[in-house]
């Protein structure tokens, strides 16, 4: 047990601006930017700052996914936005998301860039400018957005709850591990029970909700997420979890869309910035110069 059992709230909460874990020198309760820095900006039609977070991984996928399926105008720059270092509160990414939060989409294609922010009104907006991965129908579109915006609602669950006081909590509070634990299998549950019905997500369809889906719970069964929660979490329970995930893991386009952005895992897998089709055989951060990787 811990001290935090006998902290007494005040009548006035103040913020203490060293307490916050890991995350103290980028949390904090105002908003607004906190240095000036400009976006860069390429010359494809989407501009994307993101960080291959689970939030993030959901736009590369899509975008990739509209490249192969011959889409052009989804062509896209994806600059890196090291959330560590708060690029998110530069002054040209609070200009585009006043949230200061990944990923931040720019569509330059129609003379007067219109920014787009929160990750699941990208999958939305994408989905609809290019008439791709959300059914037409109304059962079938409703059943895609019923299950986009459940992740949208239940993810915070899984992340700002569980892994936060699983993982990056500065100590370990029962309480709220066993609430989020219980949440976070009681969620994967539901999808458990959808996927044993439906080949995909929504239905028989691969949608914007499995990609949006995906790089949360998919990555959890598949043990990328806050250490060792997997096993503790006994991820195997779900079956047609594991089995949807892998499916998804054999699309190339997934696969690349896991590349993007990315600043852990084998120097092989991460493309911190991508800029053309190409940079995933030449430019992940293995065949880059030392003195040149991003």
């Amino acid at each position: 047990m811990t001290a935090s059992e006998n902290y007494t709230p005040p009548s006035v909460w103040t913020w203490d601006k060293q307490n916050g874990g890991k995350f103290a020198s980028t949390n904090r309760p105002v908003a607004g930017p906190t240095h000036e820095k400009n976006l860069p900006v390429g010359h494809h039609p989407l501009q994307l700052y993101s960080l291959g977070t689970p939030n993030g991984v959901k736009v590369t996928i899509m975008l990739e996914e509209l490249l192969a399926l011959g889409h052009e105008g989804a062509e896209y720059d994806a600059w890196l936005i090291n959330i560590g270092d708060g690029d998110q509160f530069g002054s040209g990414f609070t200009a585009i998301n006043p949230n200061s939060k990944i990923p931040a989409l720019v569509d330059q294609s129609g003379g007067t860039p219109l920014p787009v922010f929160e990750s699941g009104s990208i999958l939305l907006y994408l989905a609809e400018k290019f008439a791709a991965f959300l059914p037409r129908d109304v059962p079938s579109r409703t059943a895609c957005l019923n299950w986009l915006f459940w992740q949208v609602g239940s993810a915070p669950y899984l992340g700002g709850g569980f892994g936060h006081f699983y993982a990056y909590a500065p100590e370990k509070i029962e309480y709220a591990i066993n609430r989020f634990a219980m949440e976070t299998k009681r969620q994967l549950d539901v999808l458990d029970r959808q996927l044993a019905r439906h080949e995909y997500i929504a239905g028989d369809t691969y949608t914007i909700a499995d990609m949006a889906i995906f790089p949360w719970y998919g990555g959890l069964v598949e043990g990328w997420l806050y250490n060792d929660a997997a096993q503790f979490l006994s991820v195997q329970e779900y079956s047609h979890v594991q089995a949807w995930s892998a499916r998804l893991l054999e699309r190339p386009a997934v696969q690349r869309g896991r590349m993007v952005n990315r600043l852990s895992g084998p120097l092989s897998s991460q493309l911190r910035e991508r800029h053309d089709s190409s940079d995933f055989e030449l430019r992940t951060q293995d065949k880059l110069p030392k003195d040149t990787a991003i």
